[in-house]
């Protein structure tokens, strides 16, 4: 359902990709994103549409994310080369098309912005009460649904200082108990006036219309239902707020870097929890840039637990993982992230690291551990190495010039308790100091 209603949109956007690339003529001519006219008539010509269909589509691919356009330029968005191999890309373009309801028609111009506004933020609710209802629901049961929560976010915003009005004055016969000058009187809602008089049927039926246009919902004959791509669409919301709601450490609203350093004294079931609800919070595609931001720190321990993160992402942070794979420091980590995405066993998946990979991610855990950690938890690395003895290990690290070299092992020969060994590991810390 999300291919067809998204079809027309894709069409174009791939004649975009193709005709109004860098280098080739302008796409726009306002700084607007809107299709210049010429550019229009072009690619009427070329598909066999009217211009007034070409725009159309043009404005739906933009608010799906298959077109990005920078000046007077248009490029395809991640979306539309992910089109053809990637079914979550496709319905994440249609959400993003579904969240822009209210700009795929133009709403009554009679109306205040205020109101407008109020009705697009109740419209949530009203989608939800289609949701549950799980089939037709009479247009005056919704109006009756709408005019109550606009109603609610009205006395919401009445947080007032009471303003005495005329009739306020008691009387020479007004000597009841709490009335009179200096009594604290309860604020009245500042409900008066055109928007708050203004009847809601109108904007109700733009709203259906407008979500009928983008697949939500089919409207007609004094009623509204939900498609199935429309149901499917409010319960993943819903569960995006249920699951954003479970945070058990509260960072849903810290940036990626500190929401994993939040994270890093959980336990791995708690930690997922709060991944997940981290990410139900924000768009994914900024949440996953966050994320690989701070993988790219000095803090090892952030760049273990920001691929763990990205786990619980799946599928939609494929792209951006892969785009780091030249990155040494992000490489290994890429490497195990993308095997068990493909499907590899977690316990497998070192098996894609070359020997050279694979130490270089062992001193960068052990920064982590070192940072972090405690001594014992050190030395238990040692065991993780994939080399079969201590002074093989030591040759290899040396090798790979990871940053943290000198202070991995200085910490490390600090915390072991064999004597001979922690000797050997401090004469291969000044080796690596000195250049030697």
């Amino acid at each position: 359902m999300a291919r067809s209603c998204l079809a027309a949109a894709a069409r174009v956007a791939r004649w975009a990709d193709a005709a109004l690339g860098p280098g080739r003529d302008g796409a726009t001519a306002d700084g607007k994103a809107t299709l210049s006219d010429a550019s229009a008539e072009r690619a009427a010509r070329d598909l066999g549409l009217t211009t007034a269909q070409v725009r159309a589509d043009w404005d739906t691919a933009r608010l799906a994310g298959l077109i990005e356009v920078h000046g007077d330029t248009a490029r395809p968005g991640w979306r539309l080369r992910a089109w053809d191999r990637d079914d979550s890309a496709v319905l994440r373009g249609w959400v993003a098309l579904c969240d822009a309801w209210s700009l795929a028609c133009p709403e009554p111009e009679e109306y205040e912005p205020a109101t407008v506004a109020e009705v697009v933020t109740a419209m949530p609710q009203v989608l939800s009460f289609l949701q549950l209802s799980a089939g037709p629901v009479p247009v005056p049961q919704l109006l009756d649904l709408l005019q109550q929560r606009v109603t609610e976010l009205r006395t919401e915003r009445c947080e007032i200082d009471y303003v005495p009005q005329a009739d306020d004055a008691p009387g020479p016969a007004d000597d009841r108990p709490g009335t009179g000058p200096g009594t604290l009187q309860r604020p009245r809602p500042a409900l008066a006036g055109p928007a708050a008089d203004a009847p809601l049927e109108p904007l109700l039926d733009w709203a259906l219309r407008a979500l009928a246009s983008v697949g939500a919902l089919t409207y007609g004959d004094g009623q509204a239902t939900l498609t199935p791509l429309g149901s499917w669409a409010v319960w993943v919301k819903l569960e995006q707020i249920c699951v954003a709601a479970q945070s058990p450490a509260g960072n849903i609203e810290q940036g990626a870097e500190d929401m994993l350093r939040g994270c890093a004294q959980l336990r791995p079931n708690a930690a997922r929890a709060e991944y997940r609800a981290w990410l139900a919070a924000r768009p994914v595609a900024g949440a996953v840039s966050e994320l690989i931001a701070a993988a790219r720190g000095e803090d090892a321990l952030l760049r273990g637990l920001a691929f763990e993160a990205l786990r619980v992402v799946g599928a939609p942070a494929e792209p951006e993982v892969r785009t780091v794979l030249d990155e040494p420091t992000l490489r290994p980590y890429a490497l195990l992230w993308l095997a068990e995405h493909d499907g590899a066993d977690p316990e497998d998946a070192h098996a894609v690291l070359t020997r050279e990979e694979a130490t270089w991610l062992w001193v960068d855990t052990a920064a982590a551990v070192a940072d972090h950690g405690e001594a014992p938890l050190l030395v238990r690395h040692l065991e993780s190495a994939v080399q079969p003895t201590v002074p093989a290990l030591l040759t290899e690290v040396r090798a790979v010039g990871h940053p943290r070299t000198v202070q991995v092992l200085v910490a490390l020969a600090a915390a072991h308790p064999d004597p001979a060994l922690a000797k050997a590991v401090r004469r291969a810390a000044f080796q690596v100091h000195t250049g030697g």
